[in-house]
């Protein structure tokens, strides 16, 4: 059953193809919301909007190519009837010792991560003006804390949260803006590190602790069905038995 005052409203999903993104689109569509999923892998989006049904549309983007972005703007104002919420979750966590070997990574994810999320908002930015809406980016407890081998991810993570903070004051109180943090998540994001040492050593670790992407798509959803007197600015979420 949808929240009060939330069945219908449209939901845009960056890297709606799998982890966050994906429990995400599933978790407010079961909830009412009617969600436009981008992604690049758009056969991936394709069987999630068809099991989704009715109310849910898959939308090639890259988050990196904003004439994508403009064109899947275009599609939610004519398909959906515009944006209510856009949940910036696109993004790549490449970790390894800071080193030139690595700097196709470090570009990649500042053009992903941070940059992204700022294109698809500035693109997306009428619509939630418009519908007085809600603006979630998902940064992560490496926007808040760094360590060895995650210097540039956290650069960009924190990039998230001084942007969403400027956004917060700027855009208040027509349009909501909110941050989640995750800890450790089960999800992709350790498949595509680079360098093969960290990548060995990021599985393990989240495969010992991590959550489910499931509990960030709750978190997500419980703030944006919040009534719109109030904001959940910014949001931590570790696994219990995480120490950093």
């Amino acid at each position: 059953m949808a929240p009060e005052g939330q069945s219908g409203r449209v939901a845009v999903i960056t890297g709606a193809s799998s982890g966050i993104g994906e429990a995400t689109a599933r978790k407010l569509a079961g909830d009412g919301y009617r969600v436009a999923l981008l992604a690049r892998r758009v056969d991936r989006i394709e069987a999630i909007a068809a099991e989704l049904g009715d109310g849910a549309i898959a939308v090639q983007a890259d988050v990196t190519d904003r004439d994508s972005l403009v064109a899947a703007a275009e599609r939610v104002k004519s398909e959906l009837g515009g944006a209510d919420i856009l949940i910036n979750n696109a993004g790549v966590m490449l970790l390894g010792p800071f080193s030139p070997e690595q700097r196709d990574d470090y570009r990649q994810m500042m053009e992903i991560n941070l940059l992204g999320a700022i294109s698809a908002t500035e693109v997306f930015l009428d619509q939630l003006v418009a519908a007085g809406g809600d603006l979630v980016s998902i940064s992560s407890v490496a926007g808040r804390t760094a360590r060895p081998s995650n210097a540039v991810y956290a650069a960009t993570k924190w990039g998230i949260v001084g942007w969403s903070e400027g956004l917060r004051q700027e855009l208040q109180p027509n349009v909501r803006v909110m941050v989640i943090e995750p800890g450790a998540v089960e999800s992709e994001l350790t498949d595509h590190i680079t360098h093969a040492e960290t990548r060995a050593a990021s599985r393990q670790y989240v495969m010992d602790l991590a959550i489910k992407a499931e509990d960030i798509a709750e978190v997500i959803a419980f703030a944006v069905s919040r009534p719109k007197r109030m904001t959940l600015n910014e949001i931590l979420v570790r696994p219990t038995a995480q120490e950093r």
